[in-house]
């Protein structure tokens, strides 16, 4: 008789590379506090609540699902907190309390855990949770009714808005280093530019991201851009004005970069960028919001599955 022996056989993958989710997100942490803090600055103690609320609410509903569903507390790897840090830095100073209790719940519950938890979400969680509070409490993204409120020494209208309803010359009086610099209105951390381009090659030269997502989606942009400020310079904006206004940078960056959400394949990485830079700037021209990071990446992720179907062809041949 068989000595037969029992083979267990797991999921792939099998080849562990040695990090971990937990040193992931407190990297990325690191890479993004340099533009939170620098919104926070500018915008004062509004700005502080919102994203300390943000952070410590997020971390809240994660450990309260933990226990509720009676699974391992997940909070001490960092994920929570970065995500609620992102959410935060993409809201108004402005915004009331309850609309970020709201949101971080939406975040936590339908973005993430509701699928399974970290690595299981089919779209980025901060944008589900932000397009839902868009659609839901449009007046309450007013990211130039902060400036009024509190008077501060910025540029008194947001560059895509202006560019939008009042076309090229509104917005030509927003310079490329004032933008970079984050000198115009916004959310609390998505306009300061150079912090977010430096934490972002920052991840890039650490592995934590891929720098394939970042370069295409903002070539996407600038091509798009380009494209439509060359069939009417009156109307359109160029590449510099969309690619250094809102949340671009920030998408670019560390939005379309989420690892469950984003392909893995060399060739899908690269028209997964392009399609989210393409489709932020259709839905800035042609669509009816301002700025349109949060429903290109939205649309990006669902097409993320598809688009990893696009594989090298294997070498070697049948014999």
């Amino acid at each position: 008789m068989f000595n037969q022996k029992r083979f267990v056989v797991s999921h792939a993958p099998f080849w562990h590379c040695g990090r971990s989710v937990s040193e992931r997100s407190y990297n990325t942490l690191l890479a993004a506090a340099p533009a939170a803090v620098a919104g926070i600055v500018a915008y004062g103690l509004p700005a502080l609540g919102v994203v300390a609320l943000s952070i410590s609410s997020a971390m809240i509903w994660e450990y309260l699902f933990n226990r509720i569903t009676r699974r391992a507390v997940t909070i001490g790897d960092g994920n929570a907190a970065l995500i609620g840090l992102f959410f935060g830095m993409l809201m108004p100073a402005t915004l009331p309390w309850w609309t970020v209790i709201v949101g971080t719940f939406i975040m936590i519950l339908i973005g993430k855990q509701i699928y399974g938890g970290i690595g299981a979400n089919p779209f980025n969680p901060v944008m589900v949770a932000l397009a839902i509070l868009m659609v839901g409490w449009k007046d309450l993204f007013d990211f130039d009714g902060m400036l009024v409120a509190y008077n501060l020494d910025y540029l008194t209208l947001q560059p895509l808005v202006a560019l939008k309803y009042f076309g090229v010359e509104a917005a030509s009086r927003f310079n490329p280093v004032d933008l970079l610099m984050g000198r115009q209105s916004g959310a609390i951390g998505a306009p300061f530019g150079l912090w977010i381009i430096l934490g972002g090659i920052y991840l890039i030269l650490r592995g934590f991201i891929r720098w394939e997502i970042s370069v295409s989606f903002l070539v996407g942009i600038a091509v798009t851009a380009f494209l439509f400020h060359a069939s009417n310079p009156a109307k359109y904006g160029g590449p510099v004005i969309h690619l250094l206004s809102g949340t671009s940078l920030m998408g670019a960056f560390f939005l379309a970069t989420e690892d469950s959400s984003s392909p893995v394949n060399r060739i899908a990485l690269f028209l997964y960028g392009t399609l989210g830079g393409v489709m932020t700037v259709l839905i800035r021209s042609i669509g009816i919001y301002p700025d349109g990071v949060v429903f290109a990446i939205l649309v990006i992720n669902l097409a993320s599955p598809i688009l990893d179907k696009i594989r090298p062809k294997a070498l070697g041949k049948v014999a």
